[in-house]
């Protein structure tokens, strides 16, 4: 019987591992992808994200991690530049996830790769896992942390949102580059939806794209067509584009994430099952802030078990950490979807530069609930 076993070596799923192991428990980590693997994510690494990040033993640097240090806000002609209230990195999920997978090995996590959880159920409070190929696994607790991916017996039961996300990587012109440098350019659309742009390590640009379904049908419903629209409706993004090679065959693609979940805790939940990342928090990708996140709900995962406290009060934890930061987020989201705020938010980016950092600690994990500064 593996006493701890983790679903999903993602993010939380790993640094999860590497700080039980490192504590001296027997933890068995089930990753479904069997090599390394391109996610979808804006891969922005927030000063918290680098944090928690730290404590795992990663030098990002090593890994080739390109800064950030300005954001520009660009809606159709009008662009503003401003400085970030701290230094972010950039670095894609293929390399960050395989480095803490490799980093959970050497730590004595039994990492189990190209494997999957199928089905989770709970009977008197047992947990009983369903592996591909029929295998069953009895933990004493078990960490869901399967991202996005919803697993039968364990659903988030969370309201789908209504958009939709690209990712795919370009290789810029030269002088794209040189401008796009220590840049996150944010170009937002009319409608309230946006794409953000910028570099990652081997000098490759990250594009992501969240739009409504609605216009993603308009446009016949594939990504190409789409991506030529929202080139028509920027300049500035036709701009940086052209003359750029896809490096990818097929950009990566989400529908329906649920922006605004926090897992709300019932009486009812098994002792031993344990939500981390986006199966316990989605907040508004706009707000960089994700992966903090995930980081978070792994630290205070970790912490929890090995003080023996239950799921339980974890999540209740977790929620009082998260819950108001990702609440904030969703209004500024919804606040930036409505035509007169969208149309003028890069002037008042320029006039009222302390917006941008106001912003920021609104849509942070709060400096009182960090267990890493």
């Amino acid at each position: 019987m593996n006493q701890i076993l983790i679903a999903g070596g993602g993010l939380a799923g790993s640094a999860a591992a590497i700080a039980l192991a490192r504590a001296g428990r027997k933890v068995t980590l089930i990753e479904r992808e069997a090599a390394p693997a391109h996610k979808i994510c804006g891969e922005f690494l927030s000063i918290e994200a680098q944090s928690y990040l730290a404590e795992t033993g990663l030098d990002l640097a090593a890994l080739g991690a390109a800064p950030i240090t300005h954001v520009r806000f660009v809606r159709g002609g009008s662009s503003t530049v401003a400085k970030l209230p701290f230094q972010g990195l950039s670095l894609t999920r293929k390399t960050l996830d395989e480095a803490l997978l490799n980093a959970a090995a050497q730590a004595g996590v039994d990492v189990r790769r190209g494997h999957a959880v199928r089905h989770i159920s709970a009977a008197g409070g047992a947990l009983s896992v369903a592996m591909d190929g029929g295998a069953r696994l009895s933990p004493q607790i078990l960490l869901l942390a399967s991202g996005k991916h919803e697993i039968r017996g364990a659903a988030r039961l969370a309201r789908p949102g209504t958009l939709v996300g690209f990712k795919t990587y370009f290789n810029l012109r030269p002088e794209a580059i040189a401008a796009l440098a220590s840049h996150v350019e944010l170009i937002i659309f009319s409608g309230g939806f946006y794409a953000g742009l910028q570099m990652v390590e081997g000098g490759l640009a990250n594009l992501c794209l969240l739009v409504p379904t609605a216009l993603l049908a308009r446009v016949g419903g594939k990504f190409p067509a789409l991506l030529a629209h929202l080139q028509s409706l920027s300049p500035h993004l036709a701009g940086r584009l052209a003359g750029a090679t896809d490096h990818l065959s097929v950009p990566l693609s989400i529908a329906r994430v649920p922006y605004g979940f926090v897992y709300r805790p019932d009486a009812q939940d098994p002792p031993g099952l344990f939500r981390l990342g986006d199966q316990a928090a989605v907040i508004p990708s706009f707000s960089g802030d994700g992966m903090a996140i995930a980081l978070h709900s792994a630290a205070r995962a970790a912490e929890a078990v090995l003080a023996g406290r239950p799921a339980p009060a974890y999540h209740q934890q977790l929620r009082a950490d998260v819950a108001a930061q990702i609440k904030r987020g969703m209004v500024i989201q919804n606040l930036c979807a409505r035509p007169l705020i969208n149309a003028v938010l890069p002037g008042l980016v320029r006039l009222v530069p302390a917006i941008l950092p106001l912003a920021a600690s609104l849509t942070r994990v709060p400096a009182a609930a960090r267990l890493y500064t």
